[in-house]
């Protein structure tokens, strides 16, 4: 017969408490352990990143942007039509080079070639009525000065009498009233003479005005010939100057009437271009003229200048003009696309390193500074300074000598190290 234990149910029952205790202590520490430790370091493939080293020296603030090659103002000639006319020829396409001479297309105009002939006909009117008044105007003349040359001949005379009678009366020979006589014709004579001389001026002055006149008359219909003649001219539409005959927007075509001022053809000097670049309105801030550039043709680099920095923002961007001081290379031509820097200034013995792919300047930014080892990066804040279109530079945070990583790390924001493989 089985004899109840009370005790040895007891210590049975205390046993499994025990154990359960200790179970449940030993999966709370392990709980616990498991939410202390940290998430894993992640890990970066090291041939996908872009490590640069900080470095010290001088560095070359520069800014870049896009731009095509386009004419210089001196070196395009518009060539616009003188009158009304209409297109009878053709003689050269866009593209065909060309020499001053060169007879680009040719023009009508009925209603000139009238006009022409009607200024030629008028100013053989003006240059006969010229001739005719001078005729007359020096056959008047010869008049006054007949008359006036009897005039003098009676001075003369009436003067030498006169002094004759003077000496005659101081010998007694004749009376006073005599003498008397003689010098009031003398006197008389004296005062025709002088007013004949002084009509003479008169007169002479006259005719050179009227004549100045009708010279006028003559020179008016001389301009008035002229510019008709230079109007039929242009009819010939030349091209000015040796160049590349330039597309029109609207081109022109045989038939067409245009009016005075239209744009009939354009010539460009190809060997005189200048580049228009795009520069970011945020970086356009500090360039002023004269700074020194360099344009990238893709065929040639062509060391220039800035000439122009227009004041307009347009879609974000400022147009800066740079002038190409060197030789074309092969290639160049208008609407060329471009590439250009352009120096802003020299910051000398600095700490620099490669602009990251993200941080503007004068800012605090995060960037991964590979290890010693380096098999790992650690996340330090950067204070930058002045940046470059490449390079930025470094104001606190790193050393000569230090590596960085300068891609694109903001998919390991919630990280601070990572581990290189």
């Amino acid at each position: 017969m089985d004899i109840i234990r009370p005790d040895i149910k007891k210590k049975k029952l205390r046993r499994n408490i025990i154990w359960g205790v200790v179970a449940v202590v030993v999966v709370a520490a392990a709980a616990i352990g498991v939410l202390r430790l940290k998430p894993a370091i992640p890990t970066v493939d090291a041939s996908t990143i872009w490590p640069d080293t900080v470095k010290r020296g001088d560095m070359i603030r520069q800014v870049r942007g896009l731009g095509t090659l386009v004419p210089r103002e001196d070196s395009i000639q518009l060539i616009p039509a003188q009158t009304d006319a209409t297109v009878v020829r053709i003689r050269v396409l866009p593209g065909t080079k060309v020499t001053p001479d060169t007879i680009l297309l040719d023009m009508s105009d009925p209603q000139l070639q009238q006009e022409l002939l009607t200024a030629q006909l008028q100013l053989k009117q003006s240059e006969a009525d010229y001739k005719s008044l001078q005729a007359t105007l020096q056959s008047t003349l010869m008049d006054k000065k007949t008359a006036a040359a009897q005039v003098n001949a009676d001075y003369t005379q009436d003067e030498l009498q006169a002094q004759t009678d003077k000496q005659l009366y101081q010998l007694g020979v004749i009376s006073g009233l005599a003498y008397n006589k003689s010098k009031s014709t003398a006197d008389q004579l004296t005062t025709q003479h002088d007013l004949s001389q002084q009509q003479l001026d008169v007169n002479q002055k006259a005719i050179e005005v009227q004549l100045a006149s009708a010279q006028t008359k003559i020179d008016q219909a001389k301009a008035l010939l002229d510019l008709y003649q230079k109007q039929e001219d242009a009819l010939e539409v030349r091209a000015g100057i040796s160049g590349v005959l330039q597309p029109l927007a609207t081109p022109i075509q045989v038939g067409q009437h245009v009016t005075v001022g239209t744009s009939v053809a354009e010539v460009v000097q190809p060997d005189k271009l200048k580049a228009a670049l795009q520069i970011a309105e945020t970086q356009a801030h500090d360039i002023t003229l004269g700074q020194p550039s360099e344009i990238d043709t893709h065929n040639g680099i062509v060391e220039g200048h800035v000439i122009r920095i227009d004041p307009a923002v347009v879609n974000g961007t400022r147009t800066v003009d740079v002038s190409l001081d060197g030789p074309l290379p092969q290639g160049a031509v208008p609407q060329l696309s471009v590439d250009g820097t352009i120096d802003l200034e020299r910051l000398n013995n600095v700490l620099y390193v490669g602009r990251p792919a993200f941080g503007n300047e004068n800012s605090t930014i995060s960037l991964f500074r590979i290890d010693p080892d380096g098999r790992t990066a650690t996340r330090v804040q950067v204070q930058v300074g002045k940046a470059s279109t490449t390079q930025i530079q470094i104001l606190g945070g790193l050393k000569e000598g230090d590596r960085v990583i300068l891609s694109d790390m903001s998919r390991y924001d919630n990280t601070d190290q990572v581990r290189l493989e």
